[in-house]
């Protein structure tokens, strides 16, 4: 960064010291990666100087010969990976990807405005209709939830809240639920109700486009997701779905929703797929799932109590009261031990949102490191350390240095080489 150190050097600052941070604490939440170096070198490119509105081939600027090959590129990758009948890359990001699917999928002159979702207390996300979600005020929204013994999805009730709401689309997929999300059930009962399906993947595309997770793309009419999380690419998001749907949803992400695409992200999401086709992705995928699960084992050996018992995916939500913590006290412990992650609601959680019960971790970004099953266990026995020593700042500074001292062995994609580790200011 030697071009951003001479014209501010304050910012480069700033970067070198975040760089640091990333490189020598573990990265345990589960949203968060490693884009490789190829990725980041995409995201900074020329080509963010260059506005592209519209889609290749009906664009609204000249100018577009190579942007336009650049999307065609992305797009045919991401319809090869998954299976897709057709795929929009241009949503900035996940949250206004789940908004332009809805509006493409439901016509506003529609009679039946309603969506349904996963409760965001269940393990859903605000955009899955939640009631502070821009999602709920442009479309009549309803919410289910899970079991409340097992914390698994109740397809019973689910049904039974269908059945009675009747919505014009229903919404599967979570940003706080550990287990497999079964598809194909929740494509009958869309079928009962007179529903389409719209599957949102943005945690878990990474593990279906590497054969770790079952897909929706047979049973959903859109799939949405974020390109970064568990498929390691830029801050972005793609719709995939099918060709009777295709220019419905087209027009909602441009003109509807969004004005020029981020080209240089185009092109990052472009290497990440061409990345996520490759045996060594998909063997990093089934790799998230097996350190997941030995996290998981890590974590109840420990005595921490974990939603539905365990996981099948890639991230894991333990309730930190059983240490006679809040999630909130949990976290900051853990980051202050240099290991990262965020507090979290755990199912029918008696605590506010903002000082919750539970705190939520994953694997895919120390996977990405190439820690293994063995690597977890540690991982979960310094979590336990630092829950139980949260009050001494000692003691979780000893932590921190053992992360560090791990960390190390284990080089951070997207480094050219491993940053300082002397101590900085703010670090």
């Amino acid at each position: 960064m030697t071009a951003l150190a001479a014209t501010d050097a304050a910012l480069a600052d700033l970067c070198a010291r975040e760089a640091q941070r990333q490189y020598y604490t573990a990265k345990l939440i589960p949203s968060e990666n490693y884009a490789s170096c190829a990725v980041l070198e995409a995201s900074g490119t020329v080509l963010t100087n260059k506005y592209s509105e519209g889609y290749p081939r009906k664009r609204y600027y000249e100018g577009q010969q190579v942007i336009d090959e650049i999307e065609e590129l992305a797009i045919a990758r991401a319809k090869a990976l998954f299976g897709a009948e057709h795929a929009n890359v241009q949503p900035y990001s996940g949250s206004p990807a789940n908004l332009a699917a809805y509006c493409g999928l439901i016509p506003k002159d529609s009679p039946n405005q309603r969506i349904l979702g996963l409760g965001l207390p269940a393990g859903g996300h605000l955009t899955h209709g939640w009631r502070v979600s821009a999602t709920s005020r442009f479309f009549a929204s309803a919410a289910y939830g899970v079991d409340p013994v097992t914390h698994r999805l109740d397809f019973d009730a689910i049904v039974a809240v269908a059945r009675e709401f009747k919505p014009a689309l229903l919404i599967c997929g979570a940003t706080a639920y550990p287990r497999t999300i079964a598809f194909d059930r929740f494509a009958e009962v869309a079928a009962e109700v007179g529903a389409l399906l719209v599957a949102d993947i943005a945690h878990i595309a990474g593990l279906v486009a590497g054969g770790a997770h079952p897909s929706p793309l047979p049973y959903a009419a859109a799939v949405t997701t974020t390109t970064h999380k568990t498929l390691r690419g830029p801050r972005g998001g793609m719709i995939l779905c099918r060709q009777a749907h295709a220019a419905a949803i087209d027009r909602a992400v441009f003109p509807g929703l969004q004005g020029g695409p981020h080209n240089h992200t185009t092109a990052a999401i472009a290497v990440a797929l061409h990345e996520a086709a490759t045996p060594a992705f998909r063997a990093y995928a089934h790799q998230v799932v097996r350190n997941a699960r030995a996290l998981a084992d890590g974590l109840l050996a420990e005595g921490l109590a974990l939603a539905t018992g365990g996981t099948d995916n890639h991230l894991v939500l333990f309730d930190a009261t059983k240490f006679g913590a809040t999630g909130k006290q949990a976290a900051r412990a853990m980051d202050a031990a240099g290991l990262e992650a965020n507090f979290n609601s755990v199912p029918f959680d008696p605590r506010p949102p903002m000082d919750p019960s539970g705190v939520r971790i994953g694997s895919p970004a120390l996977t990405s490191r190439g820690l293994g099953e063995a690597e977890m266990g540690h991982v979960a026995r310094w979590i336990a350390r630092a829950i139980r020593q949260r009050d001494d700042a000692a003691g979780l500074a000893d932590i921190r240095e053992e992360v560090a001292d791990l960390m190390q062995q284990y080089p951070a994609p997207g480094f050219a080489s491993a940053p300082p580790r002397e101590a900085r200011p703010g670090i």
